[in-house]
């Protein structure tokens, strides 16, 4: 017993770690589009994660070991995996320039409802009220987050509503990559949907070079390596092996903590101000998150069984 919480300790620590690895990355993503076109930066941080997650992958058992690729898969990761993958980075990158990262990392904290909204049908049910009170919430937190960027003057409301779109986008690529997971693993099908969308993005990204041109400093070089080994290589290393071994939804509670990492490395390196509009809708989000994921019968059930 004592060997299980020591690695349930272990598995949460780490997980921790990514999660604080992660903020950095979104972070340094607003750092380096100061200065980098967004299909560029993510089309170069995406083929080289995927490269490195394939090295791993063929030369070690970290992330357990692949299987071989079929023609339909092969396809399927082009289309599915890298396409979405793609055209979200793009997105996201473009709402981290024109707003507040801690704001975009609070929208992708939203994109659990939205699954839960694609998923199902209304129907007179408890599943569909909870899905649907979930959604209201996570709505409303939404709204705080945009109403001050849409009544200021020069506000930022486009990057605003960039960022829910950006989370919207990244709720069809977990979508995708569930229909993807059916044949492979977590680990190899982000490193090869990774490589496919930089290859995909990597045109586009060219052309942005071509008509603007590429400041190149070695604080960006660095920060940009930063993004792409430990937030697309170490956390995600860490976040797939406590897959192994916890639940995903006990994993996926800890995506709620993203935003707070996010919000607490943009205002120690990039001096964004923290606001009491973040705090409320942060609240809204997550109450609707965990609404939403909840198995309220599993934690209702103890409650009912007492006898008094």
């Amino acid at each position: 017993m004592s060997g299980k919480k020591t690695s349930n300790a272990m598995l949460g620590l780490g997980l921790l770690f990514a999660i604080f690895l992660w903020g950095g990355s979104n972070a340094g993503t607003k750092f380096v589009l100061a200065a980098w076109p967004p299909a560029w930066t993510g089309g170069s941080r995406f083929l080289s994660a995927g490269l490195l997650l394939l090295g791993i992958l063929r030369w070690t058992d970290w992330l357990g070991r692949g299987r071989p690729l079929t023609p339909e898969m092969r396809r399927g990761l082009w289309w599915r995996g890298g396409l979405s993958l793609g055209v979200y980075i793009v997105v996201f990158n473009s709402a981290v320039r024109y707003t507040a990262v801690s704001h975009v990392a609070l929208y992708l904290g939203a994109a659990p409802v939205w699954a839960l909204l694609w998923e199902g049908r209304p129907a007179l049910a408890w599943s569909t009220l909870q899905r649907y009170g979930a959604a209201a919430l996570a709505l409303t937190g939404v709204l705080v987050l945009f109403w001050p960027a849409s009544k200021a003057p020069g506000g930022s409301w486009g990057g605003e509503v960039l960022g829910f779109a950006a989370s919207v986008l990244w709720t069809n690529y977990g979508r995708q990559c569930r229909i993807l997971g059916a044949h492979l693993s977590g680990a190899q099908s982000s490193a090869h949907t990774m490589w496919r969308a930089g290859v995909l993005l990597m045109p586009l990204g060219l052309l942005e070079i071509w008509r603007s041109g590429l400041v190149w400093r070695a604080d960006l070089a660095w920060v940009q390596a930063y993004c792409i080994v430990a937030g697309g290589v170490a956390a995600f290393a860490i976040w797939n092996q406590a897959l192994r071994h916890w639940p995903a939804s006990r994993v996926l509670l800890f995506n709620n903590l993203v935003p707070l990492s996010t919000m607490g490395w943009a205002w120690a390196c990039l001096g964004e101000p923290v606001t009491r509009t973040f705090w409320l809708a942060m609240l809204l989000i997550v109450a609707g998150v965990i609404l939403g994921q909840t198995n309220w019968q599993t934690v209702l059930a103890p409650a009912r069984g007492r006898t008094y």
